[in-house]
């Protein structure tokens, strides 16, 4: 029998409702129940009420004469459209081939300098034949083990060979402070911020569709200023001062800002200290090159009667200040996204920061003038109350509150080692090794010098595309290249300092300290191993028995 326009329009509505909650083997099965009840036509008036092909309702029939598919499947195996990659086995090869790291990809490929984005990703495989879309690549890429990364700064530039001793001295230092109720303070400068209505990094609540409108561009000669946040944070009770300078970022500023901390709350947090240690970081304003630094801390050391105790960070580690992370990072989230209009909304917002853990910072603006330039002479250098530790005096130092000897005596103090001559600082009581074997390991390390300084010109000039040509003689070295060997046994023999071998050898700490690494270089080269002794007498007794054993020549 013919089926009616009105059962049509009853089928039609029942899918409409029904449809939305089935699958699509359901919906099949639905469609075909319907076209075997209608019987004679019933296919293609089902067809007409679902708005499918006459196909899809015969395979609904089908399926119910057949029992349905397998349980649990929509589809049978091998179903559905097939996946682009498995239509162009070549496609994943020359994806990976744009995509793996440069010295793994192909070195012609023009994705080579650029960002490797899906977009053009998909343009260059489709440059290739290999007809592909951005959400195909993701998808593809994901497959594969990929994800979206930014840079991570894990790379450490060239270590001292001294960083994880210095770390150790610090550590020691601070619990020896600590230990004895001294104060303890870590202290670095912030970076320098523009007044303005500058933009800063972050996000902020806001109204929506309301943000704060900045400055297209950040041109300090459109700010009404700059401000210098030097921060000194105190590790035993969890504090900070931040003063924010309005000038220059000068040695006399940094001391300045420690003065003020000492003068507000310092002591009347520490009444009975009599020492301070501070942490620093190894350049800056109060880098341990900056001989102002050094001057003011003298200073400050006199007005206040504390004995001040430095120790650098070495260079290249400033991340590990603890400054840094318990302080600065906390002020950076706390003004976040938000334009430092004024000095009052630094110094507002840096005071107001805090953290769960009970962190408390006092801010205070220093209008003060720094001026750049100012110099320290030899003179006045020589005439400071400083004493240099046994352990990198470069780095480790303490400025005393009183001068120990009249500025004008700068006679040695007793007990310092004075120059001597070869033979006694080559004695085999000093090196352990006959002259005979100690002249023979230099000659074989100078040859060995020799080789790797002209491996390295040679391909110095290969690489900037010049001829070779043969060594030229230089100008002799005022610290020879015997006296580095020398001074490098000598060192890793009696574990003497670099202070004290500068003395000897009549050269400066920094000539040392570079003797004493390049010819560790070679010694490992080598392989040679100087052994470390425990001197059962002073240095000044081992040069003494050294110059009285020493035959005159």
């Amino acid at each position: 029998m013919a089926v009616t326009v009105e059962t049509e329009q009853v089928l039609a509505a029942k899918f409409e409702v029904l449809f939305p909650y089935l699958d699509e083997r359901q919906r099949r099965l639905l469609m075909g129940a319907e076209a075997r009840a209608l019987g004679r036509g019933g296919i293609r008036a089902v067809s007409r009420a679902a708005g499918v092909a006459e196909n899809t309702v015969a395979r609904g029939v089908s399926d119910l004469d057949a029992g349905g598919p397998p349980s649990g499947r929509t589809r049978r195996p091998g179903g559905g459209r097939k996946r682009l990659a498995d239509l162009d086995p070549g496609l994943r090869s020359a994806l990976l081939a744009l995509v793996e790291p440069d010295e793994r990809g192909d070195p012609m490929s023009p994705l080579r300098w650029t960002t490797k984005s899906t977009r053009a990703l998909a343009a260059e495989l489709t440059r290739q034949g290999h007809r592909v879309g951005p959400d195909t690549v993701a998808d593809l890429l994901r497959r594969e083990g990929f994800s979206l990364q930014a840079n991570t700064k894990t790379i450490e530039g060239r270590q001292h060979p001294d960083r994880d001793t210095q770390f150790q001295y610090i550590n020691e230092q601070v619990k020896t402070h600590n230990h004895s109720g001294d104060p303890v303070i870590s202290v670095d400068t912030k970076k320098k911020e523009l007044i303005g209505q500058f933009s800063n990094p972050g996000r902020q609540w806001r109204p929506k569709g309301e943000p704060v409108t900045t400055l297209t561009h950040d041109f300090p000669s459109d700010s009404q200023g700059k401000a210098v946040p030097y921060g000194i944070y105190d590790l035993a009770t969890d504090t900070g001062w931040v003063n924010v300078g309005t000038d220059h970022d000068t040695a006399a500023f940094a001391v300045e800002s420690i003065r003020r901390w000492w003068t507000a709350t310092g002591h009347d947090d520490y009444p009975h200290a009599h020492r301070l240690l501070i942490t620093a970081d190894s350049g800056g304003s109060n880098g341990y090159r900056t001989r102002a630094w050094k001057a003011e801390l003298a200073a400050l050391a006199t007005q206040t009667g504390l004995q001040i105790t430095v120790c650098h960070f070495p260079p290249g580690t400033s991340k590990w200040n603890k400054v840094e992370h318990r302080l600065f990072s906390h002020i950076t989230q706390n003004w976040r996204g938000r334009p430092l209009t004024s000095h009052e909304v630094v110094v507002q917002t840096i005071a107001a920061t805090t953290t769960r853990t009970g962190l408390r910072v006092h801010a205070a603006l220093d209008t003060g003038s720094y001026p750049t330039g100012v110099t320290i002479s030899d003179t006045q250098m020589a005439a400071l109350p400083i004493s240099r530790h046994a352990f990198h005096g470069d780095w480790n130092y303490t400025l005393h509150p009183t001068p120990q000897t009249p500025p004008t005596d700068l006679r040695p103090e007793p007990g310092t080692p004075t120059p001597h001559d070869a033979p006694t600082l080559t004695h085999p009581t000093l090196t352990g090794m006959p002259r005979q074997d100690l002249q023979q390991m230099i000659t074989t390390l100078e040859a060995l010098r020799g080789n790797l300084m002209q491996d390295r010109q040679h391909q110095r000039r290969v690489a900037a595309g010049k001829k070779p040509h043969a060594p030229r003689p230089g100008r002799p070295a005022r610290f020879t290249f015997a006296d580095r060997v020398l001074v490098t046994v000598l060192h890793l023999r009696l574990q003497l300092p670099e202070t004290t071998l500068a003395t000897m050898f009549t050269t400066s700490r920094s000539s040392i300290r570079r003797a004493i690494s390049e010819t560790r270089q070679l010694l490992d080269q080598h392989g040679t191993t100087i052994d470390a002794i425990t001197p059962t007498a002073s240095i000044l007794d081992l040069l003494t028995t050294a110059a009285t054993n020493t035959p005159n020549n």
